[in-house]
Protein backbone atom coordinates (compact mmCIF):
# COMPACT_ATOMS: atom_id res chain seq x y z
CA UNK A 1 0.00 0.00 0.00
CA UNK A 2 2.87 2.34 0.78
CA UNK A 3 4.29 1.98 -2.70
CA UNK A 4 0.88 2.43 -4.31
CA UNK A 5 0.38 5.70 -2.50
CA UNK A 6 3.91 7.02 -3.00
CA UNK A 7 4.09 6.72 -6.79
CA UNK A 8 1.74 8.21 -9.38
CA UNK A 9 0.98 7.09 -12.89
CA UNK A 10 1.91 10.23 -14.83
CA UNK A 11 -0.30 9.17 -17.77
CA UNK A 12 -3.50 9.41 -15.71
CA UNK A 13 -5.10 12.45 -14.13
CA UNK A 14 -4.98 11.32 -10.51
CA UNK A 15 -6.04 13.27 -7.48
CA UNK A 16 -5.57 13.07 -3.73
CA UNK A 17 -8.22 14.40 -1.39
CA UNK A 18 -7.25 15.62 2.06
CA UNK A 19 -10.02 15.92 4.63
CA UNK A 20 -10.06 17.88 7.87
CA UNK A 21 -12.84 16.34 9.95
CA UNK A 22 -15.17 17.90 12.50
CA UNK A 23 -18.36 17.02 14.34
CA UNK A 24 -20.83 18.64 11.94
CA UNK A 25 -18.85 19.45 8.80
CA UNK A 26 -15.85 18.07 6.93
CA UNK A 27 -13.54 20.22 4.81
CA UNK A 28 -11.85 18.65 1.80
CA UNK A 29 -9.10 19.93 -0.48
CA UNK A 30 -8.02 18.14 -3.65
CA UNK A 31 -4.56 18.26 -5.23
CA UNK A 32 -3.27 16.75 -8.44
CA UNK A 33 -0.32 14.44 -8.92
CA UNK A 34 2.04 17.38 -9.31
CA UNK A 35 0.81 19.03 -6.14
CA UNK A 36 -1.43 21.60 -7.82
CA UNK A 37 -4.40 22.61 -5.67
CA UNK A 38 -7.56 21.79 -7.61
CA UNK A 39 -10.42 22.69 -5.30
CA UNK A 40 -12.04 22.89 -1.89
CA UNK A 41 -15.33 21.47 -0.62
CA UNK A 42 -17.32 21.64 2.62
CA UNK A 43 -19.76 18.77 3.23
CA UNK A 44 -22.09 17.86 6.10
CA UNK A 45 -21.30 14.88 8.33
CA UNK A 46 -23.96 12.57 6.91
CA UNK A 47 -24.27 9.92 4.23
CA UNK A 48 -25.46 12.58 1.78
CA UNK A 49 -22.34 14.61 2.53
CA UNK A 50 -20.08 11.59 2.02
CA UNK A 51 -21.75 10.89 -1.34
CA UNK A 52 -21.36 14.54 -2.33
CA UNK A 53 -17.66 14.43 -1.49
CA UNK A 54 -17.17 11.25 -3.52
CA UNK A 55 -18.97 12.67 -6.57
CA UNK A 56 -17.02 15.93 -6.40
CA UNK A 57 -13.73 14.05 -6.10
CA UNK A 58 -14.54 11.81 -9.07
CA UNK A 59 -15.35 14.85 -11.20
CA UNK A 60 -11.84 16.23 -10.60
CA UNK A 61 -9.99 13.12 -11.75
CA UNK A 62 -9.11 9.54 -10.97
CA UNK A 63 -9.08 9.17 -7.19
CA UNK A 64 -5.71 7.99 -5.94
CA UNK A 65 -6.43 8.18 -2.20
CA UNK A 66 -8.21 10.06 0.56
CA UNK A 67 -6.07 11.37 3.42
CA UNK A 68 -8.34 11.78 6.43
CA UNK A 69 -7.64 13.24 9.86
CA UNK A 70 -9.39 11.72 12.87
CA UNK A 71 -10.31 8.33 11.42
CA UNK A 72 -10.82 7.09 14.98
CA UNK A 73 -13.18 9.92 15.92
CA UNK A 74 -14.96 12.51 13.74
CA UNK A 75 -13.67 10.95 10.54
CA UNK A 76 -14.65 7.36 11.37
CA UNK A 77 -17.94 7.42 9.45
CA UNK A 78 -16.39 8.93 6.34
CA UNK A 79 -13.46 6.51 6.42
CA UNK A 80 -15.83 3.50 6.62
CA UNK A 81 -18.01 4.88 3.81
CA UNK A 82 -15.08 5.41 1.46
CA UNK A 83 -13.47 2.09 2.31
CA UNK A 84 -16.75 0.33 1.55
CA UNK A 85 -16.71 2.10 -1.84
CA UNK A 86 -13.24 0.57 -2.50
CA UNK A 87 -11.32 3.84 -2.17
CA UNK A 88 -7.85 3.95 -0.63
CA UNK A 89 -8.06 5.71 2.74
CA UNK A 90 -4.95 6.91 4.57
CA UNK A 91 -4.93 7.95 8.22
CA UNK A 92 -3.44 11.41 8.77
CA UNK A 93 -1.94 12.67 12.03
CA UNK A 94 -2.70 16.19 13.18
CA UNK A 95 -0.38 18.76 11.55
CA UNK A 96 2.91 19.53 13.24
CA UNK A 97 2.66 22.50 15.59
CA UNK A 98 5.54 24.30 13.90
CA UNK A 99 3.73 24.12 10.57
CA UNK A 100 0.54 25.43 12.12
CA UNK A 101 2.52 28.25 13.68
CA UNK A 102 3.94 29.29 10.31
CA UNK A 103 0.77 28.90 8.26
CA UNK A 104 -1.88 29.52 10.88
CA UNK A 105 -4.83 27.31 11.80
CA UNK A 106 -7.51 26.89 9.17
CA UNK A 107 -9.56 23.90 8.12
CA UNK A 108 -8.74 24.18 4.39
CA UNK A 109 -5.04 24.47 5.22
CA UNK A 110 -5.19 21.36 7.38
CA UNK A 111 -7.07 19.49 4.65
CA UNK A 112 -4.50 20.52 2.04
CA UNK A 113 -1.63 19.48 4.31
CA UNK A 114 -3.33 16.09 4.75
CA UNK A 115 -3.43 15.63 0.98
CA UNK A 116 0.20 16.70 0.58
CA UNK A 117 1.37 14.31 3.28
CA UNK A 118 -0.14 11.46 1.24
CA UNK A 119 1.45 12.78 -1.96
CA UNK A 120 4.85 12.96 -0.26
CA UNK A 121 4.52 9.46 1.18
CA UNK A 122 4.77 10.79 4.73
CA UNK A 123 1.39 9.32 5.63
CA UNK A 124 0.75 5.69 4.72
CA UNK A 125 -1.13 4.21 7.70
CA UNK A 126 -4.33 2.32 7.00
CA UNK A 127 -7.07 3.25 9.51
CA UNK A 128 -8.74 0.62 11.64
CA UNK A 129 -11.87 -0.72 10.01
CA UNK A 130 -14.21 0.09 12.91
CA UNK A 131 -16.06 -3.16 12.24
CA UNK A 132 -16.29 -6.62 13.77
CA UNK A 133 -15.47 -8.00 17.20
CA UNK A 134 -12.55 -5.66 17.89
CA UNK A 135 -14.75 -2.60 17.55
CA UNK A 136 -17.48 -4.24 19.67
CA UNK A 137 -14.98 -4.95 22.43
CA UNK A 138 -13.59 -1.41 22.22
CA UNK A 139 -17.04 0.10 22.78
CA UNK A 140 -17.88 -2.21 25.67
CA UNK A 141 -14.49 -1.66 27.27
CA UNK A 142 -14.87 2.11 27.10
CA UNK A 143 -18.10 1.85 29.11
CA UNK A 144 -16.44 -0.46 31.62
CA UNK A 145 -13.42 1.82 32.03
CA UNK A 146 -15.59 4.86 32.74
CA UNK A 147 -17.61 2.85 35.29
CA UNK A 148 -14.43 1.76 37.07
CA UNK A 149 -13.24 5.36 37.24
CA UNK A 150 -16.58 6.57 38.58
CA UNK A 151 -16.65 3.77 41.17
CA UNK A 152 -13.17 4.74 42.38
CA UNK A 153 -14.31 8.33 42.68
CA UNK A 154 -17.34 7.28 44.73
CA UNK A 155 -15.12 5.28 47.12
CA UNK A 156 -12.72 8.18 47.54
CA UNK A 157 -15.61 10.52 48.31
CA UNK A 158 -16.99 8.13 50.92
CA UNK A 159 -13.65 7.81 52.66
CA UNK A 160 -13.08 11.56 52.60
CA UNK A 161 -16.53 12.15 54.06
CA UNK A 162 -15.90 9.66 56.86
CA UNK A 163 -12.89 11.73 57.92
CA UNK A 164 -15.00 14.86 58.38
CA UNK A 165 -18.20 13.18 59.63
CA UNK A 166 -19.53 13.76 63.16
CA UNK A 167 -17.51 11.81 65.73
CA UNK A 168 -20.19 9.18 66.48
CA UNK A 169 -20.57 8.32 62.80
CA UNK A 170 -16.85 8.44 62.09
CA UNK A 171 -16.08 5.97 64.88
CA UNK A 172 -18.56 3.46 63.43
CA UNK A 173 -17.04 3.63 59.95
CA UNK A 174 -13.36 4.34 60.44
CA UNK A 175 -11.07 1.46 59.47
CA UNK A 176 -13.65 -0.53 57.49
CA UNK A 177 -12.56 -2.14 54.24
CA UNK A 178 -14.09 -0.69 51.10
CA UNK A 179 -16.72 -3.39 50.63
CA UNK A 180 -17.78 -3.34 54.26
CA UNK A 181 -17.88 0.48 54.29
CA UNK A 182 -20.07 0.60 51.21
CA UNK A 183 -22.44 -2.07 52.58
CA UNK A 184 -22.83 -0.36 55.95
CA UNK A 185 -23.40 3.05 54.37
CA UNK A 186 -25.92 1.61 51.93
CA UNK A 187 -28.06 0.45 54.85
CA UNK A 188 -28.24 3.88 56.49
CA UNK A 189 -31.68 5.40 57.07
CA UNK A 190 -30.92 9.08 57.48
CA UNK A 191 -34.50 10.25 58.01
CA UNK A 192 -35.09 14.03 57.99
CA UNK A 193 -32.14 16.13 56.90
CA UNK A 194 -32.12 18.28 60.00
CA UNK A 195 -28.53 17.80 61.23
CA UNK A 196 -24.97 17.37 59.93
CA UNK A 197 -25.12 13.72 60.99
CA UNK A 198 -28.27 13.09 58.93
CA UNK A 199 -26.77 14.89 55.94
CA UNK A 200 -23.59 12.82 56.23
CA UNK A 201 -25.55 9.56 56.40
CA UNK A 202 -27.69 10.58 53.43
CA UNK A 203 -24.61 11.45 51.34
CA UNK A 204 -22.77 8.28 52.33
CA UNK A 205 -25.78 6.16 51.47
CA UNK A 206 -26.07 7.84 48.07
CA UNK A 207 -22.40 7.22 47.32
CA UNK A 208 -22.60 3.62 48.53
CA UNK A 209 -25.57 2.92 46.26
CA UNK A 210 -23.67 4.45 43.35
CA UNK A 211 -20.66 2.28 44.18
CA UNK A 212 -22.75 -0.87 44.21
CA UNK A 213 -24.50 -0.02 40.93
CA UNK A 214 -21.19 0.68 39.20
CA UNK A 215 -19.72 -2.54 40.55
Amino acid sequence: MTGAVSHFNSRAVQVIIGVDTHKDQHVAVTIGGRGIRLGERHVPVATSGYEELERWSCDLGQIHAFGIEGTGSYGAGLARFLTDRSHAVIEINRPDRSVRYRKGKSDPTDAEMAARSVLAGIADAIPKSGEGEVEMIRMLKSAKNSAVMARTQAVNQMKALVVTAPAELRERLDGLATGALAERCRNFRPGRLDSPKAAAKYTLRSLACRYRQLS
